[in-house]
């Protein structure tokens, strides 16, 4: 059955129940890769505990798909905590991911900078170290539209997170220790900078209504992931002229080394196709190497999205040989899968 009201037409059955229906429903379609503990509502990989290796945990609200559930398998996530949508998962969830994944070696939580997933997985780490566990965390903010926000102190955690997750994922498949995989989690963030635009709002299924209203001819710049305000409103212009303001705002701040190697992630919000995102990365790419980088490599689709708003968001890291490898290196998850 579709559910419609006057603003709103989505695929549920009951709206208070989409993030469980859906979790199940990634489970079914993905047997080889994961498991789903409806009790604790989290995504555990197949084949975890895996004794000796460290172990990755991320989590936060529903509505960002793939991120997180999407990206539990090999080269990459342990298990995911989703929370409700745009809801930070609760300690428990964390503490139950954490628990169904410890092989001995330690966990990582790579955290994005929301007030409710950084207070929470501070919580379950306090409550994992008290069952032996050891647990490092690292918060993700590379975020450079917005200094403070409506849900954080400080940058917003977004892009980066999958790069994070992908390249320390791998780093502990190919057996680092936890004091490695946590550093590389550490320098993806602080080598990689985020900044993304909207051409419309998303429709949340409890709300059944749009989280703000943007005007005909406008374009809202530096928003979240969780539709909330960016840094400033201006009108709609060409896809060269806004990938200008993007590339500015990144490189910018990021103020790689002249020549650098760099990764360059175009990623949709969840209602921009992809004739659209590899359209916006010609230009990026163009753009990138005016400004004196080479993107050498790339990752160009929806992986970190807002629901179904239209718009886009461009994440730049800039790589040195580790990171290089670690993100060449394999991997198999439902939404990312290279190199097996």
């Amino acid at each position: 059955m579709a559910v419609e009201t006057n603003q709103m037409r989505k695929f549920l059955n009951d709206p208070a129940r989409v993030v469980k229906e859906s979790l199940a429903g990634l489970a079914a379609a993905h047997p080889d890769l994961v498991r789903y503990d409806a009790a604790a509502q989290i995504i555990v990989r197949k084949d975890a505990p895996r004794r000796g290796k460290v172990a990755l945990i991320s989590g936060g609200g529903s509505g960002h798909e793939p991120l997180h559930g999407g990206f539990v398998g090999h080269g990459m996530l342990d298990a995911a905590c989703p929370g409700e949508v745009f809801t930070s998962p609760v300690p428990a969830q964390m503490l139950a991911a954490t628990k169904a994944v410890d092989g001995g070696a330690g966990v990582v939580h790579i955290v994005k900078n929301y007030t409710g997933d950084v207070l929470n997985f501070k919580l379950a780490a306090g409550d994992a170290a008290d069952e032996g566990i050891k647990v490092t965390s690292i918060v993700i903010d590379d975020d450079v539209a917005v200094q403070d926000s409506l849900y954080t102190a400080g940058r917003r955690g977004v892009g980066a997170t999958v790069l994070a997750e992908k390249i320390a994922g791998a780093a502990a498949e190919g057996g680092a220790d936890l004091a490695k995989v946590t550093d590389t989690v550490r320098q993806v963030n602080e080598r990689s900078r985020s900044f993304g635009v909207a051409l419309s709002s998303c429709v949340p299924p409890a709300s059944g209504k749009p989280i703000f209203e943007l005007p005909e001819g406008q374009i809202e710049l530096g928003i979240g992931i969780h539709g909330e305000p960016g840094r400033k409103r201006a009108q709609l212009a060409s896809a060269s002229d806004i990938v200008d303001v993007m590339v500015e705002a990144v490189v910018s701040d990021l103020k790689p080394k002249k020549g650098a190697k760099v990764l360059a992630f175009v990623n949709g919000m969840g209602g921009t196709p992809l004739l659209e995102l590899y359209l916006l990365y010609a230009e990026v790419d163009k753009k990138l190497r005016a400004a004196g980088v080479e993107p050498v490599r790339n990752l160009v689709g929806s992986y970190i999205t807002s629901l179904e708003m239209a718009g886009a968001s461009l994440t730049v890291l800039e790589l040195d040989e580790d990171l290089t490898r670690f993100w060449d290196s394999p991997v198999h998850t439902p939404a990312l899968r290279w190199g097996v």
